[in-house]
């Protein structure tokens, strides 16, 4: 250990900021793919994510309040700041979804819509853990095993984009077509989200098994 971590140690409390943020987008995914599953009580169910959201949100602030008086974090920065970042992303993207099936008087979801969710759900998982494995980082390979996942997710996703667009341009109701383009675009994003956090945590994973 260097003689400035013995003078200054970094604050772990980074460490549980995060890992709570991604056990509450996680919860989020989950919910949201309940949602798809079982499209019944959506205003409920979108002020229980919605809560989630605002957490996520005092999360995200409280982590940048630290950044800011320059309270010393395990890793870069930079890195802490845009991991907050990106995983914020996430549940505005998850929260986005759902506020817009509630606006749009969306009736029930679709096979689209649930293996995306689905997709979602998977990812956060795989980044819940590989926030978990930072605290130690005793085997930086396994974050990065993690991210390459949601990495495959991602591409699934944008696959499953694709059919569900091509399925709805084959339809000729145009204000369905608008709405259901804007949740599956949502739905995707929040993928991309996902792979953003994992680029953040590869990032990470790479400096530190190289230093």
């Amino acid at each position: 250990m260097s003689l400035k971590h013995l003078i200054m140690p970094p604050d772990k409390v980074y460490f549980d900021l995060l890992e709570r943020q991604a056990v509450n987008v996680t919860e989020a995914a989950r919910q949201l793919l309940d949602l798809t599953k079982n499209f019944t009580s959506i205003k409920e169910k979108r002020l229980e994510i919605e809560v989630l959201e605002h957490t996520g949100d005092e999360i995200t602030h409280e982590i940048y309040e630290r950044l800011n008086k320059r309270i010393r974090p395990p890793f870069d920065p930079e890195d802490i700041s845009k991991l907050a970042s990106a995983l914020d992303e996430v549940l505005d993207y998850v929260d986005g979804t759902i506020q817009r099936m509630l606006y749009y008087g969306i009736h029930s979801s679709d096979s689209y819509m649930i293996e995306l969710a689905k997709l979602i759900h998977l990812s956060t998982i795989e980044i819940e853990a590989a926030v978990k494995s930072m605290r130690s980082m005793k085997d930086p390979r396994y974050i990065e095993e993690r991210c390459i996942e949601v990495n495959r997710l991602e591409n699934l996703a944008d696959d499953e984009l694709s059919k569900a667009m091509t399925n709805l341009f084959n339809t000729d109701n145009a204000i369905a077509i608008i709405k259901l383009k804007d949740i599956y675009d949502y739905l995707e994003m929040a993928t991309d989200c996902c792979e953003d956090v994992a680029d953040v945590l590869s990032d990470i994973a790479i400096r530190h098994s190289s230093a």
